[in-house]
């Protein structure tokens, strides 16, 4: 039959139990646990379990219970475990609430309904929500706010604009483009280098490029745009 060496069978005993520290006792009758990192002849430096550290003088210390190094691996281990699980549980919320519904405010005038969005995270702009539109629009002056340099962008395009007029404009990748609490990252649009000449057009329009990205809804009676992230 085979018999398992007494170190080993130890050594895998602790582990199945709670994992023994390094603990500090301090002469104020309190104590801390963790893994000494440095010891010199005047301080120590433990490692905690929340990933950060703490350093006491000798002096403050009653008396020290060392683990082995065996325990003080196993014991960095389950940390790290534990870390990720808790990372992983974060991430997960996170994106649960990202999927979960937004009800955007927006503002009826006589050109539609009017989105208040941030652009690049900067720059603030009134965009008319618009689905028959492949791509957000935007007037040259908000791409000026933005510090875009049109003259360095390309390609060319030409988009048609509500009176049926094809216009130049320059393709560019927005950053983000927010609208309240829900975000968008690289977003294509369209800066018109020609002057539309309509005033409901706002700061420009805010069209499918966007708003692919969302199941949404439009309550009417409650003035809410409704986006739910795919």
């Amino acid at each position: 039959m085979f018999k398992m060496p007494v170190l080993i069978w130890v050594f895998l005993a602790g582990l199945s139990g709670e994992l023994r520290a390094d603990t500090l006792y301090l002469k104020n009758e309190r104590s801390i646990e963790g893994i000494i990192k440095i010891e010199d002849g005047e301080s120590i430096e433990l490692e905690v379990c929340s990933g950060g550290s703490v350093r006491l003088k000798k002096s403050e210390i009653e008396r020290i219970e060392k683990s082995t190094p065996e325990e003080s691996g196993a014991l960095r281990q389950k940390w790290e475990r534990q870390k990720k699980e808790s990372e992983d549980r974060l991430l997960r919320q996170r994106l649960e609430e990202e999927r979960e519904p937004k009800k955007v405010e927006f503002s009826n005038a006589i050109q539609g309904i009017v989105v208040e969005a941030t652009l690049n995270r900067k720059v603030q702009a009134s965009l008319i929500l618009d689905t028959g539109a492949s791509i957000i629009m935007l007037r040259k002056n908000i791409a000026e706010k933005l510090g875009i340099k049109l003259d360095q962008v390309k390609p060319d395009m030409k988009v048609t604009v509500a009176d049926g007029r094809q216009i130049n404009a320059k393709h560019i990748i927005l950053e983000s483009v927010k609208v309240e609490k829900v975000e968008a990252d690289n977003v294509d649009a369209a800066v018109l280098l020609d002057e539309v000449g309509d005033v409901s057009f706002g700061d420009g329009l805010l069209g499918m490029s966007f708003l692919k990205r969302f199941n949404f809804k439009i309550d009417h009676k409650d003035k809410k745009l409704i986006l739910e992230k795919l």
